[in-house]
């Protein structure tokens, strides 16, 4: 098994993810994942981190979600990145084409994330007498790249690093991610041929410890790219 790489350094390993992967174990999850391949075929990440389990591992993507992951290489930098994070320094774009044909040009959506009292699995936002359990800051910000009938393809700036952040905040302003089995509905909007929610992380900038600022972007990959095809034909 093996994944695209992006990037690589003495400190850094950037892979593009596919869609498909979980980047770690946990309970219920099935098939290969990052992590597992780090501690195979990475030996030297071995021991990096906060979990022997996750190694080197300082953020995630969903299991659905292809792009920019990030993979420190040795402790003082799994620290440095860490706390970058931790404190929102680092830039993160991602580009989601949602269901519907969003009105504005831009927009801010700051509404506080916690677990469905129903799913611990799903993140949902304050409405009426529904109240997440333990509800924490989040904001995300994006702007309209391009209209399509029936969808609107976005890039998005999620300031935060909520679980499910980008998936439940566009699900609460009534545009979810196209094909998301769990923020659309119980049949999900897809385009023809798309099988899986799409969302892209295509942009990570963060600071190395020498003040450098370095930049990953990871191409839109063929079965999303391929869905826009189609829609530009309708």
């Amino acid at each position: 098994m093996e994944f695209p790489i992006i990037y690589e350094d003495a400190d850094l390993l950037v892979v593009n993810k596919p869609a498909g992967i979980t980047v770690h174990g946990g309970p219920g999850i099935k098939g290969p994942t990052i992590a597992e391949w780090l501690l195979n075929e990475r030996l030297e990440v071995r021991g990096v981190g906060d979990d022997p389990l996750r190694p080197g591992i300082v953020h995630r993507l969903d299991r659905d979600t292809s792009g920019v992951l990030v993979i420190a290489k040795n402790q003082p930098i799994f620290e440095y990145v860490k706390q970058q994070f931790t404190s929102r320094e680092i830039e993160k774009r991602y580009l989601a084409l949602v269901v519907g044909e969003v009105k504005r040009e831009h927009g801010e959506i700051a509404l506080p994330l916690g677990a469905s009292p129903k799913d611990i699995r799903k993140r949902i936002t304050p409405r009426g007498s529904k109240l997440p359990k333990r509800p924490r800051e989040a904001v995300t910000e994006w702007k309209v790249l391009k209209r399509f009938p029936g969808y609107t393809l976005l890039e998005v700036f999620p300031k935060t690093g909520r679980t499910h952040q980008i998936r439940a905040h566009l699900k609460a302003i009534g545009h979810p991610v196209a094909c998301d089995p769990v923020y659309g509905s119980m049949h999900p909007t897809c385009p023809a041929g798309l099988t899986r929610q799409f969302l892209h992380a295509n942009f990570l900038q963060l600071t190395l410890p020498d003040g450098r600022v370095r930049a990953f972007e990871a191409d839109l990959p063929e079965d999303l790219a391929g869905a826009l095809d189609e829609l530009t034909k309708i």
